[in-house]
């Protein structure tokens, strides 16, 4: 069943649980006719809702501002270009800002300009640092939604966040290692790009935490400020294999996967198992070719959504505030690995 919403707002509208309107929209069986008509009719007043909304034909100008790894903004362009083309047509138009690497003098100097020209809404991917949570809270005050992407800035004004529960996905990546070493037990490299990211931070915490937890015997080695990109974070890798050989897997959470693999390469080592974030071009290759064992993907699609949801009920008063669901993490292997859009 075709629709543009999100299960728990279909829910709510058709007044019943979310379990429910999932089994519905999936064509699962068990489900009355009688219910099927209420998530249809519910999924109908949403979309007239929407389109009273946008009937005026008012354009949603955002801005997607990003530090992040040419790979993932790639992946996420990708998706919200496909996120636009399911809304009416010409609710919503992008502007792409990404860099690999900004200081936070130059990002907040990039917030307070598109503050100033003018925007619909932000969707903002960010490191957690006082001088950006200023910076959110001045789009606040003008009236600009911000929503944080994948990254959360929890104690400033956003007024959502679009992205997977990064605590659980850390904690799943400890327990794919943990299990695949068992008790002969190793040492885990944990990459990380920045540790200025709330994501990449609460994704450490899960994964320190139930290693502890649960497999006392697995060591933790841990490189950051690599910011994902390759020469860096294979400089750093290398130092960590050189100065440690109990070194047997790795946790990636800040990407620059095929540098620490050269790197692994180049010291003759093994590694027994490697798991990683998110399903973009690199990954894709890497866990095609058995170079890595698991990724843990969430859709950016349904992020996008999320975030375009968010934004559109801000600025189109819709009857009540969207508040986006977090989207779930998938362990992806070469075997279940989805096609590329």
């Amino acid at each position: 069943m075709a629709h543009l919403f999100l299960v728990k707002d279909i829910a709510f509208q058709a007044g019943l649980s979310t379990a429910t309107v999932d089994r519905v929209l999936n064509g699962r069986p068990g489900v009355r006719r009688q219910t099927e008509m209420r998530v249809k009719a519910a999924i109908a007043e949403l979309e007239k809702q929407q389109a009273g909304a946008m009937g005026s034909g008012r354009m949603l100008a955002i801005d997607i501002v990003m530090e992040t790894p040419q790979r993932f903004s790639d992946a996420v362009r990708a998706a919200f270009e496909a996120e636009m083309a399911t809304f009416l047509p010409g609710v919503f138009r992008c502007r792409f800002h990404f860099a690999e690497v900004m200081k936070p003098a130059e990002l907040v100097q990039l917030l307070d300009r598109i503050r100033l020209r003018g925007t619909h809404g932000i969707v903002l991917k960010a490191p957690d640092v006082a001088e950006v949570a200023a910076a959110v809270a001045r789009a606040d005050a003008a009236g600009i939604p911000v929503v944080t992407l994948v990254t959360d800035l929890p104690n400033s004004a956003r007024i959502a966040y679009a992205g997977a529960d990064n605590r659980a996905a850390g904690e799943t990546a400890a327990y794919l290692i943990g299990e695949f070493l068992g008790a002969g037990g190793g040492k885990v490299l944990v990459t990380l790009s920045s540790g200025r990211f709330r994501g990449e931070e609460e994704r450490e915490i899960g994964f320190r935490r139930v290693i502890r937890a649960r497999y006392p015997e697995i060591g933790i080695t841990e490189i950051s400020e690599g910011h994902g990109t390759d020469a860096a974070t294979g400089t750093l890798a290398a130092a960590a294999l050189a100065a440690d050989p109990a070194i047997n897997a790795v946790y990636s959470i800040g990407g620059g996967n095929r540098a620490v693999l050269a790197a692994f390469d180049a010291a003759k080592r093994r590694v027994r198992v490697f798991v990683a974030h998110d399903l973009d071009a690199d990954n894709r290759a890497l866990l095609a070719a058995r170079r890595i064992g698991f990724v843990l993907h969430h859709d950016l699609k349904t992020d996008a959504r999320s975030a375009f949801r968010a934004i559109m009920s801000r600025a189109t008063a819709l009857p009540r505030a969207v508040t986006p669901s977090l989207s779930s993490v998938e362990i992806v292997t070469p075997y279940n690995m989805p096609a590329a859009d």
